[in-house]
């Protein structure tokens, strides 16, 4: 026998089984920090209630982006928010709806982002649904009318139910004969419009020029009390968006000729164009610090609810896992980034822009872990398309606990996303980022950009899952001895235009958003 070459194995055996037993025990001090020490609580009540919604533009934007830079100031993590563009500034004020006749009834509702203010009166007039045209020629006929008035222009729905609740009580015969009938009035809703020959943010335009007062929408979620709260399009009256229930009853009044009148009060300031940006925290790397991964969340919203789920969770997550990995690894090879994006909701225009900013970091990321879609734990894991992220992302995700990966399915080599969230920007320009997808909770009725986005619908034992997972695989993907490939995969037949599949391209982001 060799006694060099025996001695020789023996020590790589220690060596390998001693880093074995420290990478082990830093999982475990990772997973007890989290489990034990968990701030995500404090968290999410600072931002989402000591805060508020973080549309870009408002005050309450820039309030969070300075709130991110002193929490990781305060846990170590050197912070900075970088402008990256413009937004048109806006701030919400109070909004009060009434019905005030044939009786006195407050309506539940609210206006709409970037809504164009009214006095302290507000406006009171009657109101007036769309009417059933054969064409064009015809709507352009009854426009004048509408003069004075303030317009209904959502469709009034079937029911107030959601289909699930329907499923779970009524009849067989009763549930199809509901689903027809919504079917046959969508249908028709959708074929009068196109008869009006605009859709359904033309005619709002419309509408206001010839001389309407205010517009009235409901944009139902599916859900129980939920609604859709997205942006105005009015540039000088009142749009507000009113809930199903209400705006149901004030519409069939209407068709009984009960001419109901409404009085709107939507106040709100025009605060011209402000600065945009980028909340960034860094923890330098030791060995490799010119490599990078990046913890990605966006940290604006819409402003209906909180932008608690959407994305609240998302950032708290990634805010926790930077105050773990500085307080238990402090000293990572790698240097980790985490990006607090901004109009992520304008179509990712935070990450698009410093994409476009940053290509020395983009050229040199080892990954990118973005969360984005509620509350729920992180069940799917793709590899977007890059042939070998098998290779790396099985790798790291055998070190995450049982009770925490046994939740999650993999997806290789997957295909590229194309939008949605944030990550989309970095796999665009070939960077490995991967979504942390999530459990739905019922997120896309309940929660995504509605009314009822708030606090109460965070599951924290599920982002507390979401933080050990995305700590683990930071810390396994910085100590990482070999780059991760960025060879792409083969993509499928586009099945729209029969052709081979082709990598997205990186897109510019707006950098004077609202100015128009």
């Amino acid at each position: 026998m060799n006694f060099k070459i025996t001695c020789t194995a023996v020590f790589f055996s220690i060596t390998a089984l001693v880093q074995a037993q420290t990478q082990q025990e830093v999982v475990d001090a990772l997973v007890k920090e989290a489990s034990e020490n968990s701030q995500l609580e404090e968290l999410a009540y600072e931002l989402l209630e000591g805060i508020g919604p973080r549309l870009v533009g408002t005050p309450q934007m820039q309030q969070a982006h300075s709130w991110a830079v002193d929490k990781f100031e305060s846990w170590g993590i050197s912070a900075k928010n970088e402008q990256w563009g413009q937004w048109k500034g806006w701030e919400r004020g109070i909004t009060h709806i009434d019905m005030v006749y044939p009786r006195v009834e407050t309506i539940s509702g609210t206006q709409l982002a970037w809504n164009p203010s009214t006095s302290k009166k507000g406006v009171t007039a009657e109101l007036v649904i769309l009417p059933t045209v054969a064409n064009s020629a015809a709507f352009e006929n009854w426009l004048p009318s509408v003069k004075g008035k303030i317009v209904m222009v959502s469709m009034k729905q079937t029911t107030g139910r959601p289909e699930a609740n329907w499923k779970e009580y009524a009849t067989e015969e009763s549930f199809e004969k509901m689903k027809k009938d919504k079917a046959e009035a969508e249908r028709k809703w959708r074929e009068n419009m196109e008869n009006t020959g605009y859709d359904r943010r033309t005619i709002v335009e419309a509408l206001e020029k010839a001389g309407a007062v205010g517009i009235v929408q409901s944009y139902w979620s599916e859900g129980f009390g939920a609604n859709k709260i997205f942006s105005a399009y009015t540039k000088e009256i009142p749009m507000v968006d009113v809930s199903l229930e209400d705006y149901g009853m004030l519409y069939r009044m209407v068709e009984h000729d009960a001419k109901p009148k409404l009085r709107i009060v939507a106040e709100s300031k025009d605060l011209g164009m402000v600065p945009t940006f980028n909340t960034i925290a860094t923890i330098k790397g030791t060995e490799k610090p010119e490599e990078y991964i990046i913890l990605s969340a966006h940290f604006d919203s819409w402003d209906g609810g909180t932008g608690a789920t959407d994305n609240g969770t998302g950032t708290i997550t990634m805010m926790e896992a930077a105050r773990i990995l500085k307080k238990i690894y402090p000293n990572p090879k790698r240097t980790i980034i985490v990006g607090l994006w901004g109009s992520e909701e304008q179509g990712l225009n935070g990450s698009r822009a410093y994409v476009e900013d940053h290509p020395e970091i983009v050229s040199n990321i080892q990954a990118v872990f973005n969360q984005d879609n509620g509350t729920g734990r992180v069940v799917n894991l793709s590899g977007q398309g890059f042939l070998n992220a098998y290779d790396y992302l099985g790798s790291w995700l055998h070190a995450v606990p049982e009770d925490v990966s046994k939740h999650i399915e993999t997806h290789f080599p997957g295909t590229p996303a194309r939008g949605g969230s944030d990550y989309a920007s970095f796999v665009a320009a070939g960077a490995p980022a991967f979504s942390l997808s999530s459990l739905s909770w019922a997120y896309w009725n309940y929660t995504w950009h509605t009314n009822l986005d708030t606090y109460d619908k965070i599951v924290f034992d599920d982002i507390q899952n979401n933080v050990i997972l995305t700590v683990i695989l930071t810390y396994m993907a910085s100590e990482d001895p070999d780059r991760t490939s960025r060879v792409k995969s083969v993509l499928p037949i586009d099945k729209r235009t029969g052709e081979p599949g082709v990598w997205p391209t990186p897109r510019q982001p707006e950098r004077n958003g609202g100015a128009n």
